[in-house]
């Protein structure tokens, strides 16, 4: 019994993050209310609230999910097969593509990271250390290769996201967009000269 309880709390708790998230792509994150999801899925706020302490609380989910799809296809490229330094470029271009899709072309859903962003989520820190660690897994498999040379992997991968900065932050890509400044492959060459080894 406790099993099939916890099936359908699951199946609420995603059907309640779905409907979150087609409201806050059709109405934008300030504008939609827990009462307009709560009327979405003909349910009483309240028990909307029985999954979801507030409506920050869900917010944060949706946050979570759409992060979460960039952290899988990440590591899906880190244990693909191929050249280092071509899974490299891969990993880092398919970064910039995926927030560029998710954040920057979706005014309303860009609103939402920018609130995020501001309030200095939970979600928002976690997701850029988990996605410093998998380029950090890709340096690491570089060095190993002999293809990168890095003394101190931590400090490579942080320097990495830093130069990345402008083509990862969602604030950032749409800031830049109509600025001066290299490309993301220019970019991506920059880094990867900076870690192959000298001799």
């Amino acid at each position: 019994m406790t099993l099939v309880s916890e099936h359908i709390e699951g199946d609420t708790r995603e059907r309640i993050l779905e409907v979150a998230e087609r409201l806050f792509r059709q109405l934008g994150y300030q504008k939609t209310t827990v009462g307009d999801i709560a009327k979405e899925l003909r349910m009483s706020p309240a028990n909307v609230y029985r999954f979801f302490e507030s409506k920050k609380a869900i917010h944060q989910a949706v946050a979570r999910g759409l992060m979460g799809e960039v952290e899988l296809e990440a590591q899906r490229i880190v244990r693909g097969p191929g050249p280092v330094r071509d899974r490299f470029r891969q990993l880092l271009t398919t970064i910039h593509r995926m927030n560029t899709e998710r954040y920057v072309g979706d005014s309303k859903l860009h609103e939402m990271v920018e609130i995020a962003m501001q309030e200095d989520w939970d979600v928002c820190v976690a997701h850029m250390e988990c996605i410093a660690s998998i380029i950090g897994q890709v340096i690491a498999q570089g060095v190993a290769s002999g293809e990168f040379e890095a003394p101190d992997l931590q400090l490579a991968s942080l320097c990495a996201c830093t130069a990345m900065m402008r083509f990862f932050h969602p604030q950032m890509i749409a800031q830049c967009a109509t600025k001066p400044g290299p490309t993301i492959d220019q970019m991506i060459d920059f880094v990867i000269a900076g870690l192959s080894p000298r001799s």
